[in-house]
């Protein structure tokens, strides 16, 4: 079963990914699209980091998500005169707490 895009290589079985990574390699290089000729040699370069990565199933995007969240609150929080009010949102939004807001009951 061929991969139809190069983002679902990463949800193939990592000796299935490796034969269609070097289906599409092929095919890119041989590409005349400048496009994907540039990525093929972008591939290439990054190879052994790619293959680790199929190996071993892992990723940074939690990580880079986190990150691009955190920028968001960022910008909410600009103009607050002391750090602790984009920390404080922070938390609130992403560190899982919960406070007790006043006059509101728990279901539960």
């Amino acid at each position: 079963m061929r991969a139809r895009s190069w983002r679902a290589l990463l949800t193939c079985a990592h000796d299935h990914a490796a034969v269609e990574l070097k289906h599409k390699l092929s095919w890119a290089t041989r590409c005349r699209i400048p496009a994907f000729v540039e990525l093929a040699r972008k591939i290439k370069k990054n190879r052994e980091q790619i293959d680790n990565a199929l190996d071993h199933n892992l990723s940074n995007a939690l990580i880079e998500s986190m990150n691009t969240k955190i920028r968001q609150i960022t910008r909410t929080a600009y103009g607050f005169t002391n750090p602790e009010a984009l920390i404080a949102l922070a938390l609130l939004a992403h560190g899982g707490y919960r406070p007790q807001l006043p006059g509101r009951t728990t279901h539960g």
